[in-house]
């Protein structure tokens, strides 16, 4: 094998991030109304300020959900496997739901000509203001957060840094008005839930495993 296959080889697990790009294509395919659009917005939501600064946090989302789980990759290769795989389950629950149950959100009237102006109106000009319930930015940014309080090498930096970063995401999705409370804690309660279903089979096909080779080495 060349030398510089080698040195590469390690990195070779990262390969599975190209799953990001397949979600997105068909995150793409059911952004769009189908049937009824519901509507979640309670009181509290409307109690929630429109406050443009958040667009800042929110519009950097993926490359802070890239970044966590390639710093997991690095740390622990068991968390990385955890994250790509919950990810995609909770992913793919949120396009069946967006494509059985669809929600909006009222966006308010943009006014003025400011730098947050202008990156609210892309995002709005981006992103359909459907697929809300549950939120994609909700679940993934608590994903990082909750992997890393799982995981062994987390610490009071790590901890505050990821923590902090996805609370300001979580609550930018409010205060820019791309989704509903409803919609944020759907997204928490997808990731618990899916998270557990997820340790609940390793664990299995861990035990599974090791009574296979308990029975070989006593056939042995």
């Amino acid at each position: 094998m060349p030398a510089w296959l080698t040195r590469y080889r390690k990195f070779a697990p990262l390969l599975f991030m190209l799953i990001f790009p397949v979600l997105g294509a068909i995150y793409a395919w059911v952004n769009k109304p189908v049937g009824t659009v519901r509507l979640l917005t309670t009181p509290w939501d409307d109690a929630i300020p429109f406050v443009k600064a958040f667009a800042l946090p929110y519009s950097i989302w993926i490359v802070y959900i890239y970044v966590c789980i390639v710093y997991f990759f690095r740390k622990d290769i068991r968390v990385y496997y955890h994250s790509l795989a919950t990810y995609t389950l909770c992913a793919l629950t949120c396009y069946w739901i967006y494509s059985v149950f669809q929600t909006t959100v009222p966006r308010p009237e943009l006014i003025g000509d400011d730098v947050f102006t202008r990156l609210v109106a892309y995002i709005y000009r981006r992103d359909q203001p459907f697929n809300c319930f549950p939120s994609i930015h909700v679940f993934s940014s608590y994903m990082v957060f909750r992997l890393l309080l799982s995981s062994g090498f987390r610490n009071k930096l790590n901890v505050t840094l990821i923590g902090g970063m996805s609370a300001l995401i979580i609550l930018s999705t409010l205060f820019i008005k791309q989704h509903a409370i409803a919609d944020a804690v759907a997204g928490i309660l997808l990731v618990e839930v899916v998270f557990s279903v997820i340790l609940l089979a390793e664990r299995y096909l861990v035990r599974s495993r090791s009574e296979r080779q308990r029975s070989s080495t006593y056939e042995a």
